[in-house]
């Protein structure tokens, strides 16, 4: 997390050790004891008198969110990079508890204070009194919450150097995520003796068993982590507790089979921590089949994401000179810049010409190994390479915080699409550009687009033609929808 909270406290006693269970097999799974201490939880929640969460103190105090920048390691030009734009309003929530009071280790506590990590976000102030309980957690948290921690710190907190391997599974919906999780996992595990391991596909499969098989945390997606367990390379029989990690997505990708048949093999007594961006209608559904009396925690951004946070910029533009003006965009801001297109073959088509201008620039897409695509991001992450160009499929599962530009070079396909990529810039409390380049052709469809974002009225001041909104009305039963046009009358 490059944002991070400054946390202060004192310590508190640990939770208790999950009771022994009876180990399924490796693809069967067998029904054990319910766990005493769950089960008073459960109650001590369900009586007149709340149970008291602070392990030593007494009451919360105040809540709130305090914010502090820190760059990363190795970013050219540190200092401009990563500060807010002159002018830019931040709205900050202070809170004056820290870590050891919500029960968390001195170690561990230490290993944060580091990282200049002193205090917790909200949602870390909701979740890990939650988890050391051993409760069920089902917690709607949007990406840049702080939500890692949130699980990573319980993990760390109960596991023990001495449990079988692996112990704690997170579940992830891609392969970035996948790593980026696994180095913060690392972060407040490695001070208690701990090991955490990454799956995911694009590498050698034998070689990411054997270490996930040594590891007491393993964060997989769930493709790759079905292959391992159906072909009896790690066993799922000792994992005592289950993360998912942006569930949203994993199900939006389409990966519902599978996470089932992972989460019907592991342990019937576990806890479950289930994340998502939200929480209605079938995600609810399936996140309340995964857990057992689940505590529901809804936490917000640790900073206010007003809409000037992202300033929204569309540039008519011609075949001509859409390339000297993406150069002059580019040329123009600080910092980290992140250039969409269309196709993989755009994409390096367009790092080649940008490199001719004397542009840091490289193609991220989906023909690149696992191996260059891992060296391209990091590259970018440290600032060696300033411009990153990508389709919307590389781009998915990106944690990019410290992009400064969003460029649509190609537009977006619809609003949604608009949402995502713009998404990737004004995160963790600062404001970002997004820019889309807008053909004679494009200027219909983009307005759309600028409408759904409440920006036409920007959009319509630069002079390009604004579609009329799309006429919906229904047809003998059937919904249909049209463009500027209504259909011609029958006869």
């Amino acid at each position: 997390m490059s944002a991070t909270s400054r946390q202060s406290g004192e310590g508190a006693p640990r939770a208790k050790e999950i009771a022994a269970i009876e180990r399924p097999g490796y693809l069967r799974g067998s029904v054990a004891p319910a766990r005493t201490h769950r089960a008073a939880a459960r109650r001590r929640r369900n009586s007149e008198v709340p149970a008291t969460v602070l392990p030593r103190d007494g009451d919360l105090p105040p809540r709130g969110i305090g914010i502090a920048f820190r760059p990363r390691r190795g970013m050219r030009d540190r200092s401009r990079a990563m500060a807010p734009r002159r002018g830019a309003r931040r709205k900050e929530q202070m809170t004056t508890i820290n870590f050891s009071a919500l029960g968390v280790s001195d170690d561990v506590a230490r290993a944060l204070a580091a990282r200049g990590i002193d205090q917790p976000f909200q949602i870390q102030e909701r979740v890990i009194p939650t988890a050391l309980r051993g409760d069920d957690v089902l917690a709607k948290s949007p990406t840049g919450s702080g939500k890692t921690l949130a699980f990573a710190i319980p993990i760390a907190e109960v596991l023990r150097r001495q449990d079988p391997r692996p112990s704690a599974l997170v579940l992830v919906p891609t392969r970035e995520l996948a790593v980026q999780v696994t180095a913060e996992i690392e972060s407040v595990t490695r001070p208690r003796g701990l090991s955490a391991a990454a799956v995911y596909g694009g590498v050698r499969i034998d070689a990411q068993a054997k270490k996930a098989a040594a590891s007491h945390v393993v964060v997989a997606t769930p493709g790759r982590l079905q292959d391992l367990f159906e072909r009896k390379l790690l066993s799922l029989r000792d994992v005592r507790i289950l993360v998912l990690d942006e569930a949203d997505r994993m199900l939006d990708m389409g990966f519902k089979p599978q996470v089932d048949r992972i989460v019907r093999n592991l342990p019937t007594e576990r806890q479950t921590m289930f994340f998502s961006a939200t929480l209605d209608g079938e995600v609810g559904e399936i996140a309340r089949s995964y857990t057992t009396a689940p505590v529901r925690i809804e936490a917000e951004l640790p900073y206010d994401r007003s809409p000037g946070e992202i300033e929204h910029r569309f540039l008519p533009v011609t075949v001509e000179n859409k390339l000297d003006t993406l150069v002059s965009l580019l040329d123009g801001k600080e910092g980290l810049s992140l250039v969409f297109v269309r196709t993989k073959r755009g994409a390096d088509r367009l790092a080649i010409r940008l490199k001719t201008t004397g542009c840091d620039a490289a193609a991220l897409h989906g023909d690149l190994s696992q191996a260059q695509r891992e060296k391209t991001l990091a590259r970018f992450d440290s600032g060696k390479v300033t411009t990153l160009i990508a389709t919307d499929v590389a781009a998915r599962g990106l944690d990019l915080e410290h992009v400064n530009l969003v460029v649509n070079f190609d537009p977006p396909e619809d609003a949604k699409g608009y949402t995502h990529r713009v998404g990737r810039t004004g995160r963790a409390g600062r404001s970002g550009d997004a820019v889309t380049l807008v053909l004679p052709e494009q200027q219909g469809d983009m307005s759309r687009v600028a409408r759904a974002h409440g920006q036409e009225e920007s959009f319509a001041e630069t002079g390009m033609q604004v579609a009329a909104p799309k006429l919906v009305y229904q047809s003998r039963g059937r919904k249909s929808q049209w463009g500027s046009f209504k259909p011609a009358s029958r006869r």
